[in-house]
């Protein structure tokens, strides 16, 4: 008998401390709401909350990116509006200038007009990103001023120089999915990005087409405005047009991609918290059945040992 009763015992500390242990789950998923606070509680669901949230934390990511892009595509555009205004103005001097009625100091004021673009055109192509520091239109040769200008005793531009590359930053905003947001400001290699104040596809060549009109201006060479600096300059304001409507196709693909992360972000959180989280009235449920399970062991084993101590008594 004394095998037996060892047994007993064993088999009862065993059933006890199994059923304690499930109060103990239990009321901890009563407590937080989480059916599942480690692997060995469920594996599979585990997994899959683990999977959620390392997708969610991507997702975060992407958001972050999309942000940022959509900030920079912001300055890029108005950095640009600024430029079309610009061009726009170059060519209005070019067809007032062109018309042969102009006297040599009218011709000269049109070409201090000119200068004072070139110097606005400078700063415009030095445009930096406001969050970062970053400039904008030096390819990814980010970290300095893209373009310098060289001056003569008489404050006229003479050159400007361009000091970045053409290539571009890609930036991810979703799985696979990137997109370019800043525009270099040379490009003549004849592929990727479209420069924007050069570029060998397009003829634009902005600071040396306004360089040549002020250098036309001032020596009053009206037949060159006419017939080289005004189709020039209407080769740099459509690159212009192009770029602007460019950003514009940019920003409308940043706010769908953010639309649709957003709608991701939450799909994602429904998901995470229902591989993880306890159905209350069934938690409950269990609770209750396992408190009386575990109420009735105490019960029939304290018959059980009553029962067994008689097997000692003579």
């Amino acid at each position: 008998m004394r095998i037996a009763t060892d047994s007993y015992l064993n088999t009862m500390l065993n059933q006890f401390n199994l059923l304690k242990q499930q109060q103990i789950n239990l009321q901890n998923q009563v407590s937080t709401g989480l059916s599942v606070q480690a692997p060995s509680d469920n594996p599979a669901a585990m997994q899959t909350t683990l999977n959620d949230l390392a997708s969610e934390s991507a997702q975060q990511q992407y958001s972050s990116n999309i942000t940022t892009a959509q900030a920079q595509a912001n300055s890029v555009y108005s950095a640009l509006q600024s430029l079309q205004t610009l061009t726009s103005q170059a060519n209005t001097i070019t067809t007032e200038a062109g018309n042969g009625t102009l006297s040599s100091s009218q011709l000269q004021s049109y070409a201090t007009q000119v200068n004072a673009l070139i110097q606005q055109a400078v700063q415009l192509a030095n445009t930096q990103d406001p969050a970062t520091g970053q400039y904008l239109f030096g390819g990814t040769n980010s970290g300095q001023p893209p373009y310098s200008a060289t001056t003569d005793a008489n404050g006229n531009v003479t050159g400007v120089t361009y000091q970045g590359n053409s290539s571009v930053n890609q930036i991810p905003i979703a799985a696979g999915v990137t997109v370019a947001v800043t525009v270099p400001g040379q490009n003549t290699t004849g592929t990727g990005s479209y420069g924007l104040f050069t570029d060998s596809r397009t003829g634009a060549d902005l600071f040396n087409h306004l360089i040549q009109l002020q250098k036309d201006l001032s020596s009053g060479n009206t037949s060159a405005v006419t017939s080289t600096d005004s189709q020039n300059l209407k080769n740099d304001e459509n690159n212009m047009t192009y770029q602007v409507a460019n950003n514009g196709n940019v920003q409308a693909r940043l706010t769908t991609t953010a639309s649709l992360a957003t709608s991701q972000s939450n799909a994602l959180a429904t998901d995470i918290s229902n591989s993880s989280s306890a159905d209350l009235v069934q938690t409950l449920t269990e609770l209750n059945q396992t408190q009386t399970a575990y109420q009735a062991a105490l019960a029939s084993s304290a018959g059980m040992m009553q029962l067994s101590i008689l097997n000692y008594l003579p």
